[in-house]
């Protein structure tokens, strides 16, 4: 399907790129953007050939945040409007956080408010190290409202209050050190770096990785006693999976499995 405002292109080894497409406006976001990213989710989520996701900017800019225009547009509107406008943007943000697939960032260049929502949810997020950051909002008189559960969980508490406060920018180092990125590379290393994390996970079982990823979630937001139940019954399910008996097999047979590129 073709996008007004996203790429989407899936390769013959099932790796899905996501491309934000609007660089006349530094990728920012509209509502039109953020309907799409949605449809783009679910298709990639009901799509089987999809192994990985790798989400980048068009452009010079990974996302400048919030469109402008569509955050002015949204002061005249009813307050039921916005609150509908807003649930948008938590669903799309949402959707790109629960997908089964693992989600690479590929940061290409800066972000800013909304575009670090959008790096948030990324599994794995590998930044060039000349792109600058910020969590602008309060800077226009806004709240990092839908963003904050993401970047609050990916920096911590500490560092949120450090830099949702006062809009400060910074750079990829930085970003590294308090784990908004994974890792930093060169801009000509970047499809390099992006490349060896796609080939890696695609060595992996994709049932098992989508069993792992609901895995953290629940871990991470559970208490001792309910992760040992959990946990124990996770592991046994995957025993009783084919890629359970698959994986085992074909490793003590020292051949490849079958979910493995040729």
């Amino acid at each position: 399907m073709n996008y007004k405002n996203n790429l989407l292109n899936i390769d013959e080894r099932g790796v899905a790129f996501v491309t934000l497409n609007r660089p006349h406006v530094h990728n920012a976001m509209s509502a039109e953007l953020i309907q799409e990213m949605q449809h783009i989710c679910a298709t990639i989520e009901s799509d089987n050939r999809v192994r990985v996701v790798v989400l980048s900017g068009a452009g010079e800019t990974f996302c400048a945040g919030g469109d402008l225009k569509w955050m002015e547009s949204n002061i005249t509107k009813t307050r039921a409007q916005r609150v509908k406008e807003t649930g948008e943007l938590a669903n799309m943000l949402a959707a790109l956080n629960g997908l089964s697939k693992p989600l690479i960032g590929r940061i290409q260049g800066p972000a800013y408010g909304g575009g670090v929502g959008m790096i948030s949810v990324c599994d794995i997020s590998i930044g060039v190290d000349t792109a600058a950051f910020g969590l602008t909002e309060v800077k226009l008189g806004l709240t990092p409202a839908t963003i904050s559960p993401y970047v609050v969980k990916r920096i911590g508490a500490t560092h949120a209050r450090r830099n949702f406060f006062n809009s400060r920018i910074f750079k990829a180092d930085e970003a590294k050190n308090i784990n908004l990125l994974t890792d930093v590379v060169s801009a000509n290393e970047l499809d390099k770096a992006i490349e060896k994390e796609v080939n890696m996970i695609l060595k992996c079982a994709p049932g098992a990785i989508a069993s792992t990823k609901k895995l953290i979630d629940y871990v991470d937001t559970h208490t001792a006693a309910d992760n040992r139940i959990y946990t124990a019954a996770n592991l046994a399910d995957a025993w009783e999976t084919e890629e359970g008996k698959e994986g085992i097999d074909a490793f003590l047979n020292k051949r490849k499995a079958s979910w493995t590129e040729s």
